[in-house]
Formats: C-alpha cells, structure tokens, sequence
C-alpha cells in the first residue's frame, strides 16, 4: 500500500509514534524515526534497512530542517510527515497555572508541528502522493478540566491542519488530524494517576473519563488502531481525504 512512500515521523522513540512507524514500514514506507531521545535509534535498528534514525528536537528549527534534509537524501524524496511528538504538560486547575505552561505545551504540539510542515512542504509539493498526518486528540473536541495547556494546544492543532490542507491542497497535499481516545499504556496510566492526586491538592476536582462518555463500552485504544488510520490515510485510498478529524475514540467525539 505504501511502496515507493517514504514517510517522516516524530516522537518514533515510543508509544504510538514507535508504532506508526513499524506499521508504516510494514506496509512498504521507507521510514526516518524522528524523537529528541536516542531511543529512536532502537526504533530504527527494529524496523530495518527501510528505517533510519534521526534525533530531532521540533522545536530548534535548525535541527528540523537538517532531519527533513537527511531523509530525502537518504530515500531521494519526503512523501508523507506524521507528525506525532507531543508533550502532555501540567495537570493542573487553570487558575493554578503558570502561562509558561501553555507556552510551552504549544510550542511542541503546534509550532512544532507546523516547523516540521515547513520544511518538508517542497518535497511534498513534488510527491504526487503527498500528506500530513497529525496526531491530535479527544481533548481537542472536548473539555479537558485541570489539562488546558493540553487542550488548548490540541485545538490548535486542528486550526493548524484545517489551514494547512487549504493551503497545500493545490499541489494535491493532504492534510489531516486523528484524534486517539484514550490509549492503551503508561502515558494515559500517568494522566489518570495526576488527575486523582489532584483531590488531595486544595480540594481540587479531579476529571474522571470512564465509559458513559463513549459509545462502546470497551473505550481504551490500541496503538495500532491509531496506525493503521494513519497509514491509511497516506496510503492511494486517502488521496481524497483532508482538512479532516478522524477520531479513533470509540464514539468519544460526535462532531
């Protein structure tokens, strides 16, 4: 589905981005695993001769324009970013909150992301298969009590590829967002420790995601759903899919 694809994807190092990665690979991409940790290095050496590592922080542009450069050198061209590398930042009522915060948190999961768009948007211009692939999430639709600097972001990141697909979609560039649910492994474990620990902090109220806010009653989501959609939408039968949320949440979001 993917052969002649080469693909750029961040925060390869673990989690789901580990995960798109080899399921990129699997379906025939050439693969550069971007991540500010070596262990994106492992990620590569697992996938093979179709993967190679580069260790990339998104937020320093320079070392954004060297990866993006060192992948199409490497493969000859840059079809596909997906861009995955995300911080979850505070888990904190808002009044609490230092601006810093959401500066921060923003200027990953945003300007991180377009950085990435930037660079690679004259090598996708000349794919005739080129896309964006967005890793967003549910808190991007829906409330996020005690995590805005979260959900402000990941609302931005859908303005981000709404504006983007416009912008490259006339040298036929597809720019979409999946929004994962919860999913499966230590990170979603983390956030709910930090919500309920908020309850012994001033009395604060903790957010409780639990089944009533999903249509199916299993709701948490393996990694490899969220790769699968990604694949699919770099893949020949998404060429007509874009300025789009795609959520893989178990009927979390309606809209």
């Amino acid at each position: 589905m993917l052969s002649d694809t080469t693909a750029f994807v961040t925060g390869a190092s673990g989690g789901i981005g580990r995960v798109i990665a080899h399921t990129l690979a699997d379906h025939g991409a050439s693969v550069t695993c971007a991540a500010r940790s070596d262990g994106v290095h492992r990620t590569a050496a697992d996938i093979g001769e179709a993967a190679v590592a580069v260790e990339t922080d998104i937020t320093d542009e320079d070392d954004v324009a060297a990866a993006v450069e060192a992948t199409v050198e490497e493969f000859g061209g840059l079809d596909c970013v997906v861009n995955n590398a995300g911080i979850a930042g505070p888990t904190q009522p808002f009044d609490r909150l230092d601006p810093a915060d959401i500066q921060e948190t923003v200027a990953v999961n945003v300007t991180g992301a377009a950085t990435c768009v930037k660079h690679a948007a004259p090598h996708l211009r000349a794919s005739n298969r080129g896309s964006v692939v967005n890793i967003g999430s549910i808190g991007g639709k829906l409330p996020y009590p005690n995590r805005v600097p979260y959900a402000v972001s990941k609302m931005g990141l859908i303005g981000l590829t709404r504006t983007l697909a416009y912008e490259l979609g006339r040298a036929d560039v597809t720019v979409n967002t999946v929004l994962p649910g919860p999913v499966a492994g230590d990170r979603i474990e983390d956030v709910v420790a930090k919500q309920e620990r908020l309850a012994d902090v001033d009395g604060a109220e903790p957010y409780r995601i639990g089944s009533d806010d999903f249509a199916l009653p299993e709701y948490t989501v393996e990694p490899e759903e969220v790769a699968e959609q990604v694949a699919y939408l770099a893949g020949p039968h998404g060429r007509h899919i874009t300025a789009q949320e795609i959520g893989v949440d178990a009927g979390g979001t309606w809209y």
